[in-house]
């Protein structure tokens, strides 16, 4: 990839929370971002005001809508560096109180749609040697268990080992594929989890994380300090977990 060449990228589930935050992030160092919606609303509009041609809807569990936002993304920019997806629905409760459709939700958002997405961006990265970053959970590396948040941990685990073989895939071809887990990170759209102070006492590092920390670990794995990390985890969460 040329350093002297604009990168293009392309962070979906970023109509709002961490995913908007990363976009803005990265538009501030330069990249050229897209952004996308799924469901019409204040927030679409507030996103085609700030990104202009750059922002699109898609349903990214529908193939051809996936398939048709590379494609937009393309005819825009002429490429794809940097695709990061921010899609994942989240639920919590002890799974005896959860029920079959919460899971298969959770499976659908955060593992169906991540591998819909990817199958869409491959031959770009391809054809870039670009980078890949998905959104995971913190703990996923111990396998722990959970007493709330059991289904949604079960799908972020199954998407960390779509990631880990979705690098091995791509290694020879000099796509890096790499996993994000950020742990307690408050913001407005954070679930009220996220926002309990009694969850934030046991953070090593003595604070929640903030949306910054969170866009700052993507930058790393996006960028040339990062190019020779791939099927990993990256975890930022203060040491919640230690």
């Amino acid at each position: 990839m040329a350093s002297k060449v604009e990168r293009v990228a392309l962070v979906t589930g970023s109509a709002r929370g961490l995913g908007l935050a990363l976009a803005r992030h990265l538009g501030a160092r330069g990249r050229r971002v897209h952004v996308t919606w799924r469901s019409e609303g204040p927030a679409a509009e507030a996103l085609r005001r700030e990104f202009g041609a750059r922002a699109h809807r898609a349903d990214l569990l529908a193939a051809d809508d996936a398939r048709a936002l590379v494609a937009a993304v393309q005819a825009r920019d002429g490429r794809l560096d940097e695709a990061v997806h921010a899609v994942g629905e989240y639920v919590s409760g002890p799974l005896e109180r959860t029920s079959r459709a919460e899971l298969v939700r959770m499976l659908a958002s955060n593992v169906e749609s991540a591998f819909v997405f990817f199958e869409a961006v491959r031959p770009a990265l391809r054809a870039a040697r670009g980078r890949a970053v998905f959104f995971g959970t913190s703990g996923l590396g111990g396998l722990r268990a959970r007493r709330t948040t059991a289904a949604y941990a079960a799908a972020k685990s199954a998407l960390f080992v779509l990631v880990r073989s979705w690098a091995l895939e791509e290694g020879p071809h000099g796509v890096t594929v790499n996993l994000l887990s950020p742990g307690h990170v408050p913001h407005p759209d954070a679930h009220p989890d996220t926002l309990d102070p009694a969850a934030h006492t046991g953070i090593p590092l003595g604070r929640p994380g903030t949306p910054e920390d969170v866009a700052r670990a993507v930058e790393f794995l996006l960028s040339e300090a990062g190019a020779y990390t791939t099927g990993s985890e990256l975890t930022v969460d203060g040491g919640y977990l230690l």
